[in-house]
């Protein structure tokens, strides 16, 4: 059988940790063979912390979740995701979250592509690097024009709210996409700093999503979660939509339930862009969602995580130093450590030839100009600024993690 589509179908390719996976499973990787570390994928472990909560085993199903879930998501996980913004970022605020401002969706991508849909004809700002799925994202849909914005390592990839606003009025975006904290660097926009991004976005009218999947993950200050929510003057009127799910901050990636919350109009659009994208999730996996989105739960969650991951970090960051991997960015938000391998011995030294040999110590990194996001490939024949970086995941257990790097070191001395 060909592996060429037929005339009516375009090749679609494998990006990112997509890519990277499918070349694992090629020499034989299963996620159940513990002799391999996967570094890699952006999935953080899923077992009970010291702390945590009990985690759940198990999901009922009542006769009623049979049926499809309403596409905006059921009113009760709503209504729960609302409260707990409001909880967390709002206490005091007159303005308030409510289930009219929030969708549920099947997972992140899923989030992504309804917002994504529901877009005008704008210019749309994203930042390099940022997160490799958004590369076929933004190449899809055609309403909108994707406009880069590029980060320096040199300043750690801050980027200020003037430079922001002269992005903005220079290149007329009328919508700003970026994870916060970022996927790879880990830079986390937050405080002051935050405040200011949504007040440009306020007057200029500027559609800002950020997404915010890695919101408990946040190293520096007290390590309090970030969320642009706590920045919002009004809910239905400043132009900020924010999206999270339990992938990552409740290590249930699964579960695939994710939420978008926003203006009460934008939510009707995602919504209904949701209804011909993909009809809606799992309704009895929406139910069972609910009742982990409290406060002192979501709270106990990000405390457990925080103590356990911040020793893996710390480890990660010690043993790929010593390996001579340069650490770039500040890496003060994510389970991710980005770091340049240019000084290390060929082939080492890029983030594809690093990327290969370590899969033949059974070892998965993602290499760095996955992250150079370019839609419709339209930067072609120049070579990514980011060929010789990698990602490394400090999210599987600190068992995989710690073998995993010990492997890598040996790889290294051996070169």
């Amino acid at each position: 059988m060909s592996d060429v589509p037929p005339p009516s179908f375009r090749a679609v390719p494998r990006t990112g940790v997509i890519y990277v996976m499918a070349e694992a499973a090629k020499l034989g990787y299963k996620a159940s063979d513990a002799s391999w570390s996967n570094l890699g994928q952006g999935m953080p472990e899923t077992g009970p912390l010291p702390g945590g909560p009990a985690r759940r085993g198990s999901v009922s199903i009542d006769p009623a979740d049979q049926e499809y879930a309403p596409v905006a998501g059921l009113p009760e996980l709503r209504q729960a995701v609302a409260d707990l913004y409001n909880a967390r970022y709002r206490k005091g605020m007159k303005s308030r979250y409510t289930a009219d401002n929030v969708s549920i969706a099947g997972g992140g991508r899923a989030a992504l592509t309804r917002a994504a849909a529901a877009l005008g004809q704008v210019n749309l700002g994203h930042f390099l690097p940022d997160y490799t799925a958004y590369e076929e994202l933004l190449d899809i849909f055609r309403s909108f024009a994707s406009i880069p914005i590029l980060l320096e390592p040199e300043s750690s990839y801050a980027f200020p709210p003037e430079a922001l606003r002269r992005e903005i009025e220079g290149r007329g975006l009328g919508a700003l996409l970026l994870s916060n904290p970022s996927n790879p660097t880990g830079r986390t926009i937050s405080g002051p700093e935050l405040a200011k991004w949504v007040e440009i976005a306020r007057k200029l009218d500027c559609a800002t999503i950020f997404d915010e999947f890695y919101s408990h993950y946040v190293w520096n200050g007290d390590g309090s979660p970030v969320s642009a929510a706590a920045v919002v003057e009004d809910v239905d009127k400043d132009p900020v939509i924010l999206l999270d799910g339990l992938t990552k901050n409740w290590r249930y990636p699964g579960w695939r339930v994710s939420w978008i919350v926003g203006p009460k109009a934008v939510i009707e659009s995602v919504s209904s862009a949701g209804s011909f994208l993909d009809g809606g999730g799992s309704r009895p996996l929406q139910r069972a969602a609910a009742e982990l989105l409290t406060e002192k739960g979501a709270a106990a969650e990000a405390s457990s995580l925080q103590a356990a991951f911040r020793a893996k970090r710390e480890l990660m960051r010690a043993e790929l130093t010593k390996m001579g991997v340069i650490l770039d960015g500040p890496g003060d938000g994510t389970f991710y450590c980005w770091g340049s391998v240019e000084k290390l011995p060929r082939p080492l030294n890029t983030g594809m030839g690093f990327f290969k040999k370590a899969l033949e110590s059974k070892v998965i990194v993602v290499p760095g100009e996955f992250f150079d996001v370019n839609p419709g490939k339209r930067r072609a024949g120049r070579g990514s600024r980011f060929r010789s970086h990698v990602r490394f995941s400090f999210g599987p257990s600190e068992k995989s993690v710690r073998a995993g790097l010990e492997r890598l070191k040996a790889l290294v001395s051996a070169s």
